[in-house]
């Protein structure tokens, strides 16, 4: 005797071996001798033998129409041999029994399950309903089979590009446009990436950073609404003073700038005047929503994506032949000794005399003009600021030098800084076939020098008197300087051991960095309101939004910085290719990774093992993947002089180790995931 019984939803056979009023012992095919519930027996048959009888019952399933089987079922509950009398015929067959159970067990959208081997015909619109989504699943399907055949072909259907980013990294695996990838990939057994590329998804390798950019971090695009600047409301003083900035040509977002007051009479005053875009927008404005949805201005060569509209930019900007708004730290110098004596801060108009351009002039204010050298190629405007430059570098390397020893050891500046300019871009942005043109600014620089150490003092002055104040504030800082130390941003005044300064907050770029309009929010309180300023400060110790603002933007610096570091090195690979550069000379700066010697570029290489740091080498390039930003090379030579002093390569190390090296592109796609969910159970029998 033989019987069919039902398993959690499964029907299984096998060898009736004993039974009692509650349960029956049974031998499946396999051998295996199982307990099955007496209420789970739905069937006892001597032949033919079960694997006979399921494949003949499965045969005459599929020929059951379920359309004529719901319109034969009784409209009562019923048994599968019922369906099979009505069906088949009165003395409906063991198999056909079977093949009724198994069509009842399959359309579910037609019958349901009443107990065991007991069903219920559905009412007719359900059954309607059903109908349409089992047709809008097989046209679904159908679609994806279309779209994925025409990527294997190498032809990339539109609603799978228009969704290209999603697909690759925050997809709806349920989505067509998904499937579509993932059985593509898996029928040409191709790298999804590597398949969209061929199918021509990925038009262009620089667009592919640029829109996976803007997809992770600027998903309704980088346009602006419309939002006129406010004005400042109150009446600002008219400094006496005629300032002057120093900034990059490209530079728009002009939020500082320098005046020296006092000259030969002992006690010179340095004015360091900041953008006050904080006497205008308040916390809470549409401008600051804006402000703190973007947190910064996010760079790249030959395009940036501002943290302001330009319109609200162009109002605060410290512009030539303008009074503008500012908060201004006047700080009291010794003229001959450069000690830093009392300082006071302003809420002031500021007549802006000068916008100077490092670009255009580092070559000209150079130490040696400093000196008093004529220089024929230096614009007349420079020759009424010669005496306060000459001050200002002379106390930028006196200020430096004490923040050495306040350190504990030097700063070295032996790489300088790479600048990026893109020839031919048409339109707003580029399209990433431009001409690069690579060139240099060395750290350290005069004019680099005055302006960075002038910050400086200003970040670290503004930081401590927060502190006075008992006004919180955002600050950087560093416990030491000992490797793995990083920079961190809290709400505390802490030492910062890589400047060497008791406190350092970012309050200088408020037009650019929403952690500086946070700040001058806080500073400007401090001046109106000294000591209360505490009561008065937009933002209270610890606030939970001020909290809040140190994570997002701390999140959103390490993103933005991380995506111009690659777009750099994507314009460096073009630089290479541009050039028909193959070789070049680089610094071996530790296990296997090398530094070019006259481009922003660290590179693995072969043949370094058993080389010391700092070696220098002839590096023949390899390939290059713009996609992954991937170049490697081999060296090819030794060369016997050095190209930097270990102290250097020392203090630089960490700095190297946070370079961009181009790595395989991290996708959300799962291929294994979506085979597995495909893999039938094994062992099972189901009609």
């Amino acid at each position: 005797m033989h019987i069919l019984f039902d398993e959690a939803g499964k029907f299984l056979t096998g060898r009736l071996l004993s039974e009692s009023d509650s349960s029956l012992q049974v031998e499946l095919d396999s051998g295996k001798r199982v307990k099955v519930k007496a209420a789970n027996a739905l069937l006892r048959f001597e032949k033919p033998a079960p694997a006979e009888l399921l494949k003949e019952a499965g045969a005459l399933a599929e020929g059951m129409e379920l359309e004529l089987a719901y319109e034969f079922a009784p409209e009562d509950e019923f048994g599968f041999a019922d369906l099979a009398r009505e069906y088949f015929s009165a003395q409906a067959g063991t198999a056909q029994q079977v093949a009724a159970l198994l069509t009842l067990q399959n359309a579910p959208h037609y019958f349901r399950r009443a107990g065991k081997g007991r069903f219920k015909k559905a009412p007719p619109e359900i059954v309607a309903q059903a109908l349409a989504a089992i047709e809008k699943k097989k046209e679904l399907q159908a679609r994806i089979e279309a779209w994925a055949a025409e990527l294997v072909a190498g032809r990339c259907p539109e609603p799978v590009h228009q969704q290209l980013y999603r697909i690759l990294f925050k997809p709806d695996k349920n989505g067509p446009e998904y499937k579509a990838v993932v059985e593509a990939a898996r029928l040409s057994h191709t790298a999804p990436l590597v398949l969209l590329q061929q199918a021509g998804a990925i038009r262009s390798a620089y667009q592919f950073h640029w829109q996976r950019f803007l997809f992770e971090h600027f998903p309704k695009g980088t346009g602006f609404p419309a939002l006129n600047a406010p004005p400042v409301a109150e009446a600002l003083p008219l400094a006496a003073v005629a300032a002057f900035s120093i900034d990059d040509s490209a530079t728009t977002e002009i939020d500082d700038a320098l005046s020296v007051q006092g000259l030969g009479s002992g006690t010179v005053t340095l004015g360091i005047h900041i953008a006050a875009p904080g006497l205008a927008i308040a916390p809470g404005d549409p401008l600051d929503e804006l402000a703190r949805t973007r947190l910064s201005t996010v760079y790249m060569p030959g395009h940036k994506i501002t943290m302001l509209p330009d319109a609200v930019v162009d109002a605060y900007t410290l512009q030539a032949g303008r009074d503008c708004p500012a908060v201004s730290l006047y700080v009291e110098i010794d003229e001959a000794t450069l000690a830093v004596g009392p300082s006071r801060t302003a809420l002031e108009r500021v007549p802006i005399a000068h916008n100077l351009r490092h670009d255009r002039l580092d070559a000209i204010v150079t130490e040696a003009w400093l000196a008093g050298e004529a220089n024929a190629q230096a614009p007349a405007e420079l020759a009424g600021l010669q005496p306060a430059l000459v001050f200002l570098h002379r106390f930028a390397r006196e200020h430096k030098a004490q923040r050495e020893i306040a350190r504990g050891k030097p700063e070295t500046f032996a790489r300088p800084d790479y600048t990026f300019k893109l020839e031919g871009v048409q339109g707003d942005e580029p399209a990433g076939d431009e001409r690069v043109l690579i060139g240099t600014r060395s750290r350290g620089a005069p004019l680099d020098l005055m302006v960075a150490e002038a910050m400086i003092l200003a970040n670290k002055t503004w930081g401590l008197w927060l502190a006075e104040c008992g006004v919180p504030g955002i600050y950087r800082s560093q416990a030491s300087l000992l490797p793995g130390i990083k920079v961190r941003m809290g709400t505390k005044a802490l030492p910062h051991a890589g400047i060497g300064v008791k406190a350092y907050t970012w309050a200088t770029s408020p037009l650019r960095r929403y952690v500086d309009l946070v700040n001058q929010w806080q500073i400007v309180a401090c001046a109106r309101h000294g000591k209360t300023a505490a009561l008065a400060a937009p933002f209270k110790p610890k606030d939970a939004n001020l909290l809040a603002v140190v994570s997002a933007f701390d999140a959103a610096h390490t993103a933005y910085n991380g995506f111009q570091g690659g777009m750099e090195r994507y314009w460096t690979l073009q630089y290479l290719r541009q050039n028909g550069i193959t070789e070049l000379t680089a610094t071996l700066i530790k296990d296997g990774l090398v530094r070019a010697d006259t481009l922003p570029l660290v590179l693995p290489v072969l043949g370094a093992d058993g080389l010391l740091r700092g070696a220098h080498l002839r590096i023949r390039l390899g390939a290059i993947d713009d996609i992954t930003l991937e170049l490697s090379g081999t060296v090819i030579e030794r060369l016997d002089q050095p190209v930097e002093d270990p102290a250097a390569l020392e203090s630089e190390a960490e700095e190297d180790e946070e370079e961009p090296l181009g790595a395989p592109v991290a996708l959300a796609i799962d291929l294994d995931e979506a085979a597995a969910a495909e893999t039938p159970p094994d062992g099972t029998q189901n009609g």
